[in-house]
């Protein structure tokens, strides 16, 4: 006889990840870093820039010596030569009175504390500049050590890494970086009635919908996709995959057969599996009640609903958390929310989380944009492609009035 749900509350799903560790940490040439999470904390060996540098074209100068200048008395400063890009210009130190012309980026003279732009100055002869607008100590200069000093932390550990990031380690010499290895995500569809994207249904027959979404949220969620393609309702045939699956994966996704239907096999199949305990079979969401979770050691099991829709929220809301867990971000969402106001009365039922999907418009007029609900039964695809969404509707609220401001989840 079939097991019955024992329902959990989703923060209760949510809080078992705890007891998931880190990946290991791998080093990684830095052009492969974008968006890996940081390992360690970096910390600079140097100085950045490495020396102080004009920030525009014109004349580096004693700021002193521009004091009370102006259009109508102007400072006369004597030219003793010009920083080329790319050379020293510790050639240079100035004297009172003196300017050396120099470029965007150039390295400053010694004794020079300011740049003055080459807008506001005028030539007087070959030796000699006239300087009409006063500039004060460090202005249009960028100081040695300016960004980051030698001994500063630059990145911490369980940043994900953008590309702003990654120029700043390639501007301190970092060709290289420690960190968290990508979690490896299984996922197998089972149904009878599945065949490949690029096949054409017999009679009966549906394409595999599932594979390539959830392939995609992986992706997106910063996890690696192996995809195992299709197994048929058999138990002996999904078990046999499942094992194959796990011994390179951290987390396997399989979608369908996880209700309490007569050919649904993923609780007795992870049942089945070694050293796996079932930690969970069912949480009061909506849509999503039939979830299954598992461990095997530090790997992750999930049994997912067989529609799509079913999928995709359990996957924001339970399967992207643990991914950001295994990369060393926290068990968190890591989903942009909003707050916006119903367009129109949401029903819901009492006792379970409910999460409808909804269309986001801005207003005319201005001010918190509105959630409208998309509904369509849960097979249907095309209610997912119209919403931008997911507004949560507590499990003890029997819905939203029209004009109540909510919370919306954004989809990726």
């Amino acid at each position: 006889m079939k097991d019955f749900f024992k329902l959990i509350s989703s923060s209760d799903f949510v809080s078992l990840f705890a007891g998931f560790t880190p990946l290991e940490q791998e080093t990684i040439p830095l052009a492969k870093a974008l968006s890996r999470v940081l390992a360690e904390d970096i910390i600079s060996s140097e100085a950045l820039p490495p020396f102080s540098r004009s920030t525009m074209d014109g004349y580096a100068v004693r700021a002193a010596d521009t004091f009370g200048c102006s259009e109508s008395e102007t400072a006369l400063l004597t030219l003793i030569g010009e920083v080329a890009m790319g050379t020293s210009g510790q050639a240079f130190a100035l004297r009172p009175g003196q300017a050396v012309r120099i470029w965007t980026g150039g390295e400053l003279p010694q004794k020079a504390d300011g740049v003055v732009m080459v807008e506001y100055t005028q030539p007087f002869d070959q030796e000699t500049v006239a300087v009409y607008r006063p500039v004060a100590p460090g202005e249009n200069v960028i100081r040695a050590g300016e960004d980051y000093a030698p001994g500063a932390a630059v990145l911490m550990r369980g940043r994900r890494l953008r590309p702003q990031d990654l120029g700043v380690l390639s501007g301190l010499g970092i060709t290289s970086v420690p960190v968290f290895r990508q979690p490896r995500v299984a996922i197998l569809s089972t149904g009878d009635e599945l065949v490949p994207a690029d096949q054409l249904p017999p009679p009966g027959k549906i394409r595999d919908i599932n594979s390539t979404t959830l392939a995609a949220l992986v992706d997106e969620a910063g996890g690696l996709p192996i995809p195992y393609g299709i197994c048929d309702d058999d138990l002996d045939s999904i078990l046999a995959v499942c094992n194959k699956a796990l011994a390179t994966a951290d987390i396997l996704l399989l979608s369908g057969g996880s209700s309490v239907g007569r050919r649904d096999f993923t609780l007795e199949v992870f049942k089945a599996l070694p050293q796996t305990e079932i930690m969970v079979h069912g949480v009061s969401v909506r849509p999503g009640k039939p979830t299954i979770l598992a461990r095997q050691g530090n790997k992750a099991l999930f049994g997912l609903p067989g529609h799509v829709a079913s999928a995709l929220v359990v996957f924001h809301l339970f399967v992207r958390p643990l991914l950001r867990q295994y990369s060393g971000l926290g068990v968190t969402l890591g989903l942009q929310t909003i707050r916006a106001i119903t367009e129109q009365q949401i029903p819901s039922a009492i006792g379970r989380e409910e999460y409808v999907r909804v269309r986001v418009t801005p207003q005319e007029k201005g001010g918190l944009p509105l959630a409208s609900p998309v509904y369509g039964k849960s097979g249907l695809l095309s209610p997912l492609v119209r919403a931008d969404g997911l507004l949560p509707i507590d499990r003890d609220s029997e819905g939203l009035d029209r004009g109540t401001e909510s919370t919306v989840i954004l989809f990726p």
